[in-house]
């Protein structure tokens, strides 16, 4: 049954006095759609000269922007569940397009024109329908923008979705990057879809990718990192916080990857590249075995990646987002080595936090490729990279327990999809 958009929500966040960046946003807005906006005691209009407020927008700030029509769904309701810490869940319409290759539109060409012009075929998703891999896909997505002239959004991939090698990226009209999305937009978003390792089913209302919504640049300086690390730590190892003077810090905190233990450890999984067919809406369905093959490690704490085969590793140190921030895994330098990292990338706050001071962090997976050539990596080779954001304030749930997150405390890299080996998750 197809459900309605609620009309309102009578508790939590809506119901209280708001931030005045929130109140300066839904002003904006209001102007941009529909002219000036009325003053009222309780929303204040900023003044033409007044800097819009800078940072990513938390849950309780997207929950608003839902309301107010900055993200829609036409007739499919977007839930509180579908509302992350500092993000929201994108989910998939009923069709797709098979296409003969990848495409960006230019700023005259809308993204359809595209589509009919390459698309092989086009899929019928009501019933579910499965990805073949290395073939691009084309699926218009539920969700529609609406920004205001100074919010700008970003797209990636969810870590269940990087983690089964899935890629993904968010294409909309008349802009010539994937996955930034333009101050100001308003239209439809698309989801290009590549499964790399395994054949996948999908279907309508799958939610492969998320999208956060930002003002201004929050990016955190360098400097502000060790600093906030020196309050806050940031990264850990063994359970104790990595010291300053150890943290490699450049546009961003570096990650490295533990190869370490006896040559009979599991440090990793390689994917098998012809198993059968893996359905994404399924959760501890699948015995890993039949996905994946166990990587341990070379005498001298190493392994060797065999190129164009997907790994999935886990970082050496432990890390805390805190509740004002959130993170970014980036893309990893190639001039470091013929090597990528990290297909999926967003971090909510509270990621590996706990205020009570009893866990010291969480690892991160770590999604590898090698390129052209079988590459060597080495216990603790720095191989991915954080970027923190400023948030606008601190979302109303975090990370973890509160916003039903399937990662936290990780001991194993395989998503959500796999029956587990034991002792692999942390109690």
């Amino acid at each position: 049954m197809v459900e309605q958009q609620p009309a309102s929500d009578s508790g939590g966040w809506l119901s209280g006095p708001r931030p005045v960046w929130q109140a300066s946003l839904t002003s904006t807005l209001r102007s941009h759609v529909t002219g000036p906006a009325p003053t009222t005691t309780d929303i204040p209009v900023p003044t033409p000269s007044a800097a819009p407020p800078c940072g990513v927008l938390p849950s309780q700030g997207l929950w608003r922007a839902v309301q107010e029509g900055w993200i829609s769904s036409g007739d499919y309701r977007i839930r509180p569940e579908h509302i992350q810490p500092a993000s929201i869940d994108l989910r998939l319409a009923h069709t797709a397009w098979a296409l003969r290759c990848s495409f960006l539109p230019t700023a005259r060409t809308p993204v359809m024109d595209r589509v009919h012009d390459l698309a092989i075929d086009q899929i019928d998703l009501r019933d579910g329908a499965t990805l073949e891999r290395d073939r691009p896909y084309l699926i218009p997505l539920l969700e529609e923008l609406a920004l205001p002239a100074h919010v700008r959004a970003k797209a990636n991939p969810k870590s269940s979705t990087g983690r089964l090698d899935v890629f993904t990226r968010v294409i909309t009209d008349h802009n010539h990057r994937f996955d930034e999305i333009t101050p100001g937009y308003r239209g439809r978003l698309y989801l290009e879809v590549v499964p790399r390792s395994f054949a996948v089913r999908v279907e309508p209302l799958l939610s492969l990718n998320q999208l956060r919504l930002v003002s201004g640049d929050p990016r955190v300086s360098d400097r502000e990192l060790a600093r906030i690390h020196h309050e806050s730590p940031l990264l850990y190892v063994d359970d104790r916080a990595l010291p300053t003077s150890e943290l490699a810090i450049a546009d961003g905190l570096f990650l490295s990857v533990d190869l370490s233990g006896p040559h009979n450890r599991v440090v990793g999984y390689r994917a098998k590249r012809n198993s059968n067919r893996l359905d994404m809406a399924r959760h501890a369905h699948y015995r890993w075995r039949d996905y994946w093959e166990p990587v341990h490690p070379e005498p001298g704490h190493r392994i060797v990646l065999d190129p164009e085969v997907f790994y999935l590793l886990l970082s050496s140190e432990g890390v805390c987002v805190p509740p004002r921030y959130a993170a970014e895994m980036m893309a990893y330098d190639p001039t470091a080595g013929e090597l990528r990292t990290h297909y999926a990338g967003f971090f909510d706050p509270g990621f590996g936090y706990d205020p009570h001071g009893r866990q010291r962090g969480s690892r991160a997976a770590l999604e590898v490729r090698a390129r052209d050539v079988p590459f060597m990596v080495e216990h603790r080779q720095p191989i991915s990279k954080l970027a923190f954001e400023r948030m606008l304030e601190v979302p109303d749930k975090l990370y973890g327990a509160q916003a039903g997150s399937n990662y936290q405390g990780q001991r194993t890299t395989l998503s959500k999809h796999f029956t587990e080996p034991a002792g692999s998750r942390a109690a």
